[in-house]
């Protein structure tokens, strides 16, 4: 009852690297989970700073129904794109899971590969989904290319998503150039960095994964062309509204200046909404493409959960945890 391990992160990341299938399995469960009504998922917390603009720390509260345990827990992720420049990712996070009979934490994750593999599985799992109604013609751009472009990327080969050619764009060529070369050189992919945004927009799936503020992106989608909005803010209100759009979460997303959210305001109601993911696993949504398609994930705490529990039961059954003696000072109340 009192026992609390680590997983340090080179643990999580050796785990996830060879579980992609199951990851994008049990993404997709926690979704269909979520649909049920067998989530927790309050609000996201941000934690912001007036000297740093565009830094945040945010805090995941979650709960959900699992099939063998009931994950509980919370997500603790700071974005500061400022590393960037000095050559260290822009996110990093901890993930403590807690007893759910008890209430006491017994586990704590480094969690930013966490968050990158269950983002990248979320966008797999949209992309595959969507596929079965819209066809994909395999051309596929990036428009950002950092780690969680990267591993999108590893999640699209892994479900076999049609991937004939591949263009990435971002502001710092180099990141392009790096992930272009990751693509040819570790997935076989035809890949290149490309120039510009315009030359991006022409793919048939274009993904967003950038660290945009502010809408930047006006040009409409074609009909039958896919937008997987992973970084939320790059797309202008009209483009969302112009567009078939699909959720995570409708009311999440709704919030914090992300490009549904500006259409919410730019039009005074939600009939740009099209359905959630959910809605399309189910069957109860079938995506047309007769205009673009738009997918817009917030990021749901209880996909943090479900990946962060997988790892920890498969870090202890192999004996990787750190198990930390006498953690909490007192286990009795007299």
């Amino acid at each position: 009852m009192f026992s609390f391990d680590v997983v340090p992160g080179k643990v999580v990341k050796d785990i996830l690297d060879t579980s992609a299938a199951q990851v994008v399995d049990l993404v997709e469960d926690a979704y269909l989970r979520h649909d049920a009504g067998q989530t927790v998922n309050p609000d996201s917390y941000f934690l912001r700073f007036p000297e740093k603009p565009d830094a945040r720390i945010i805090a995941l509260p979650a709960s959900i129904e699992l099939a063998e345990d009931h994950a509980v827990g919370i997500k603790w992720i700071s974005s500061f794109p400022g590393n960037v420049a000095d050559g260290i990712p822009r996110a990093s996070a901890a993930l403590i899971l807690n007893d759910y009979a008890t209430g006491y934490p017994k586990a704590l994750l480094e969690a930013a590969t966490v968050s990158a593999v269950r983002t990248a599985a979320s966008a797999a799992v949209a992309a595959r989904a969507f596929s079965r109604w819209v066809t994909p013609d395999g051309r596929v751009s990036f428009i950002g290319a950092g780690v969680i472009a990267r591993t999108i990327l590893r999640y699209l080969v892994a479900t076999n998503y049609p991937l004939e050619s591949l263009e990435v764009f971002d502001l710092h060529a180099e990141s392009a150039q790096n992930l272009a070369r990751f693509a040819s050189e570790e997935l076989g992919l035809k890949a290149k960095a490309i120039g510009g945004l315009s030359e991006a927009l022409t793919a048939q799936t274009v993904i967003t994964t950038t660290t945009a503020g502010t809408p930047y992106i006006g040009q409409l989608l074609r009909p039958g062309q896919v937008a997987l909005n992973i970084s939320l803010r790059d797309f202008q209100p009209e483009v969302i509204l112009a567009a078939s759009n699909y959720f995570d979460d409708v009311e999440h997303c709704m919030k914090a200046n992300t490009s549904p959210h500006l259409a919410e305001q730019a039009s005074g109601g939600r009939d740009f909404v099209s359905g959630t993911l959910a809605d399309v696993l189910r069957g109860r949504n079938q995506p047309q493409a007769n205009r673009g398609l738009v997918f817009s994930p917030f990021g749901l705490g209880v996909l943090d959960l479900a990946v962060g529990q997988y790892v920890l039961d498969a870090a202890r059954e192999k004996g990787l945890t750190v198990e930390i003696p006498d953690f909490f000072g007192e286990t009795s109340r007299w």
